[in-house]
C-alpha cells in the first residue's frame, strides 16, 4: 500500500516546524544574559604586547692607544754623499747609458737603461754585490721608471 501525503498534513508540519524555530529564538533572546556595561578600571587586556626582541650589546673592544714611532735619526750625508732619499743623476757612461736592474747585482735582468744626465731619487741602498756598491733609483717624473743601479755611474745633485 501506499501512502501518500496529503496536503493537510504536510502544512500542519510545517506550521508546527515553524512554530518551534520562533519560539526557539524566543528563548535564546530573552534568557541570554546581558552584557555587563564595560568597566575600565576592572577590565583586563585581551592583547598582551611583547616588546620586540633586541640585540645583546656586546662589550667594545679595548682601545689601544697608537705609541708614536720612535723617530730614527739619519745622519745628514755629506755634500756628494749618496744616500737614501737623495737625488743622482747617471754620468760618466761615455754617453752609453747605465744598465738598471731588478735586482743589485751584474747577472740581474736589465730593467731599462737611465740615458746620461737623466735625474732619480735614491729609495733603497746600498747593496754591495759584484764588486760595486748598489742603489735603487726611482725616476721623479714616471714611477715606472725604478730599478738598481751601481754607484760608480752616479753623481748627487740639489733636489728639483
Amino acid at each position: 500500500m501506499k501512502r501518500v501525503l496529503n496536503g493537510k498534513v504536510f502544512l500542519a508540519m510545517l506550521v508546527i516546524a515553524s512554530m518551534l524555530l520562533c519560539a526557539s529564538l524566543a528563548y535564546i533572546l530573552v534568557l541570554r544574559p546581558a552584557a555587563a556595561p564595560l568597566n575600565p578600571s576592572s577590565a583586563t587586556a585581551a592583547l598582551t604586547i611583547i616588546p620586540a626582541p633586541t640585540s645583546t650589546p656586546r662589550p667594545l673592544p679595548p682601545t689601544l692607544t697608537p705609541i708614536p714611532p720612535t723617530p730614527t735619526v739619519s745622519p745628514t750625508p755629506a755634500p756628494g754623499e749618496i744616500a737614501v732619499g737623495v737625488y743622482v743623476q747617471i754620468s760618466n757612461t761615455g754617453e752609453e747609458g747605465l744598465n738598471i736592474r731588478a735586482e743589485p747585482g751584474l747577472s740581474s735582468e736589465v730593467l731599462f737603461s737611465g740615458l746620461d744626465a737623466e735625474a732619480f731619487k735614491v729609495t733603497d741602498g746600498p747593496v754591495d754585490a759584484d764588486g760595486y756598491t748598489w742603489w735603487r733609483l726611482t725616476a721623479s717624473y714616471d714611477e715606472t721608471r725604478t730599478g738598481w743601479a751601481a754607484q760608480d755611474y752616479l753623481t748627487v745633485i740639489p733636489p728639483p
